[in-house]
């Protein structure tokens, strides 16, 4: 922020003025007259006039439907200043403490929702004390170990949505467990789903084409939506022998941070919900899963990134 004075029919003005960046790039020039605010006031009368800018933005740039009303993109949009507000004001140690706690969080809840029975302190002490868990199965303490560095990569911005990328996330996560990297050669049997996943000879084609569908669809589709949509397709192909569920959520929160948004977390205790919207999806439905990661990602800011603000 800075000051810039006018003349206007002879007479001489002080304003406040902030430069703000909108996510296409384009610069758009704040401006405010000065009175007599302080400087936290400036500062709350032009963080509100940046809430008013991106809003206006989004809702020109993707427009509005019955799940991402007008309303619903002006909380998404709150909760994305808010966001990048926490990070701006956190040192660089309460930063590292924030995402040690997220990673354990999300790696506790993801791992969890596929069956791993390690406890929350456990994937604690296995990420951040290195202690060897007696008594407990090595294959779980594996995913643990994996799913920190593949968070931390996502917190840097290091993962693109590619093939490449995709297919390295993977790698990563099934490090030592024993599964094939690569696209899986042999069919899923997924207990429980009715719908039947990509057979393996046509898993390299429908990958391409959700690739394409995404690079043509990122800047239309809110990255939200987008986030939530691409996952239930990845997750109708499964492409890989194993671990396609870790991979597809830890795929939302690189869609989501690429986009400067808060990532979420989907927690074991809400597994039934997360089922039915990924079958739904199967179906042809959408909308469950729109709703469902928009939810989880209102409820990952709230219970989440303002709690532990309220605690630092």
């Amino acid at each position: 922020m800075h000051f810039k004075y006018k003349k206007i029919h002879g007479k001489r003005y002080k304003y406040a003025v902030k430069s703000l960046r909108l996510p296409d790039g384009r610069v758009v020039s704040l401006e405010k007259l000065y009175k007599t605010e302080s400087s936290d006031d400036l500062d709350k009368i032009f963080l509100e006039r940046e809430l008013q800018e991106n809003i206006k933005y989004v809702c020109q740039k993707y427009g509005t439907d019955s799940i991402f009303t007008e309303a619903v993109l002006k909380s998404i949009e709150e909760i994305k200043l808010s966001y990048k507000q926490i990070l701006k004001r956190l040192t660089s140690p309460s930063q590292d403490e924030l995402w040690n706690r997220f990673t354990a969080n999300f790696t506790y809840e993801s791992n969890a929702l596929e069956g791993n029975s390690l406890t929350l302190k456990d994937v604690s002490m296995v990420m951040f004390e290195n202690i060897s868990l007696r008594g407990k199965d090595l294959r779980e303490i594996y995913e643990t170990r994996n799913s920190r560095e593949v968070v931390e990569l996502i917190i840097k911005n290091t993962f693109s949505i590619s093939e490449k990328d995709i297919i390295k996330m993977h790698q990563l996560l099934v490090k030592d467990l024993g599964v094939r990297t690569g696209y899986k050669q042999f069919p899923n049997v997924i207990l429980g789903k009715m719908i039947e996943t990509t057979p393996p000879e046509k898993v390299s084609q429908e990958m391409k084409g959700l690739l394409q569908w995404y690079s043509q669809n990122s800047g239309k589709v809110h990255p939200l939506k987008l986030a939530a949509l691409f996952h239930g397709k990845f997750e109708r192909i499964h492409p890989f022998e194993d671990g396609n569920g870790r991979v597809g959520r830890f795929l939302i929160n690189v869609i989501l941070i690429k986009h400067k948004y808060p990532p979420l977390i989907i927690r074991k205790s809400q597994r039934v919900s997360y089922l039915k919207a990924l079958s739904a999806f199967d179906s042809g439905y959408t909308g469950a899963m729109e709703r469902l990661i928009l939810e989880k990602f209102k409820e990952t800011y709230r219970k989440f990134f303002e709690i532990y603000v309220k605690y630092i």
